[in-house]
């Protein structure tokens, strides 16, 4: 057993303040703080699910400093919550019941790139988009990209196996991380996998820990693989003439390149965006939803090979029309017209719900949604879109402006219960990249059976014996 690890049932007192001055010892003014507005702004994530509340803020350098951390609070019951970017929206980092939150930002180092094995180890506090410059200054790539890359942190990715808009080509999170270094709930720093392309030593426990929300243990480092940029990448956007079209039509351009991203919004979604004046309609014509497809154009057969594909797409009354880039900054603007979409939503107090379902099953799974919402609450405007191209979508909404928000919200929870009816109905996910965090464990058994969930609580208690490692998300 660790010299250094107490069970918390052999302590006589729990006591917080002799947990604080503990960590005194280890920290200093700077990298331990108690003021109201770092306890505010740290303890809570982007979902705002509860007023935040913790203890301290810590801020580790290393991950010796971060074992330190979990032996304290082993021996005098403090609980621990993470904090990367905090840019998750089911409150997996809220810090709302006197917890001590354990921010990785100054732990942002990366190192020990290597161009042969095409991997860098990086910090839990590296932001996402600091990898992917460092990357393309290599002349390679790390491709796993979403809205909130310029302040998510690779440790909160890991945490989440987040995925963005490139699923469909690239894969999760989970595809790049090649190795990692964590702190348990005892204390124990394990290493897994170390980077290894083969390792058929047993349980890879690596994958264990990407996307348990810090409830087995902390990530402090990670080996991330790198790939090969991609080359001439073009957008083209699509007016879809129905949601029934959308899987012929992702299929139809399948059949010509394998795509890096293929994305969906609705017509509402696209209103919003155009509200905010700063993107211009793609195109003249109006229709139910649109599609977004990248892609490589590496040859001039390519692109006749998309442009044979898009007049068959006519041809055939899936597409009233479409646009492509003719550029790199062209290219870009088609793209805001996608990811501007959530923040314009924002000030319209948007009841957010990710789902996922298989692919081929995503129009019977929007009709079937459209449906439920439309009969039980024909007040509310739902917003659609999302990755479609990997069976994720993204439903918002929003709040009609003479409904208190927390009736709105109440009446949301009724709704997504219709919701994930109809999820487990068609074997989906009530979560597909945000998380269960503290807004989805009392839905968890739409997408895992009780047994599942049992096994799930067992593993906890062999790394987090003591329940001090983000309490009371997942499950309780």
């Amino acid at each position: 057993m660790n010299p250094h690890y107490h069970p918390i049932e052999t302590l006589s007192v729990t006591n917080q303040q002799a947990g604080l001055a503990a960590l005194q010892t280890i920290f200093d003014e700077q990298h331990l703080r108690c003021d109201k507005q770092i306890l505010h702004d740290y303890g809570r994530d982007w979902s705002r699910l509860h007023e935040p509340d913790p203890l301290a803020v810590v801020f580790p350098r290393s991950t010796e400093q971060v074992q330190q951390v979990v032996h304290i609070a082993n021996q005098f019951g403090l609980k621990l919550v993470p904090s990367g970017g905090r840019t998750g929206l089911s409150g997996g980092a809220m810090a709302s019941a006197g917890e001590v939150v354990v921010s990785f930002e100054r732990m942002n180092q990366i190192h020990d790139f290597n161009g042969t094995d095409r991997t860098v180890v990086c910090e839990a506090g590296v932001i996402t988009q600091t990898l992917q410059h460092f990357a393309v200054q290599q002349g390679l790539y790390y491709p796993v990209d979403f809205a909130s890359s310029g302040s998510s942190q690779i440790g909160g990715n890991i945490a989440t196996n987040a995925g963005g808009i490139k699923v469909i080509r690239y894969g999760l999170t989970r595809d790049w991380v090649a190795g990692l270094k964590v702190v348990t709930g005892k204390g124990d720093i394990l290493e897994f996998n170390k980077g290894l392309v083969k390792n058929a030593t047993g349980y890879d426990l690596r994958h264990l820990f990407i996307g348990s929300e810090g409830t087995l243990g902390f990530v402090t480092e990670a080996t991330m693989r790198l790939t090969q940029q991609p080359k001439n990448l073009t957008v083209m956007v699509l007016a879809v003439n129905s949601f029934d079209a959308l899987m012929p039509l992702l299929e139809n351009f399948q059949r010509v390149i394998e795509l890096t991203a293929f994305e969906f919004f609705s017509d509402k979604a696209l209103n919003y965006v155009l509200a905010g004046g700063t993107v211009k309609r793609p195109m003249s014509v109006q229709a139910p939803c649109y599609a977004l497809l990248e892609y490589e154009a590496l040859s001039d057969e390519v692109q006749q090979g998309m442009m044979q594909a898009f007049d068959v797409a006519v041809e055939k009354g899936w597409l009233l029309d479409g646009v492509v880039s003719q550029d790199a900054k062209e290219a870009e603007k088609l793209w805001r017209l996608r990811e501007d979409i959530s923040q314009s939503l924002a000030a319209y107090t948007p009841y957010k719900n990710d789902l996922s379902v298989k692919v081929s099953r995503v129009p019977e799974f929007l009709l079937r949604v459209e449906l439920v919402v439309a009969q039980n609450y024909p007040r509310f405007d739902i917003i659609w879109y999302g990755h479609i191209g990997d069976g994720n979508l993204h439903l918002n909404i929003l709040k009609p402006h003479d409904m208190e928000r927390q009736q709105f919200f109440e009446t949301c929870s009724r709704v997504s219960e219709d919701i994930f009816e109809v999820v487990a109905q068609l074997g989906g996910s009530v979560s597909a990249e945000h998380g269960v965090g503290l807004a989805k464990k009392g839905a968890l058994s739409y997408s895992r059976s009780n047994e599942e969930v049992a096994y799930l609580k067992s593993l906890k208690q062999v790394f987090d014996p003591n329940g001090i490692m983000n309490p009371g998300k997942l499950f309780d």
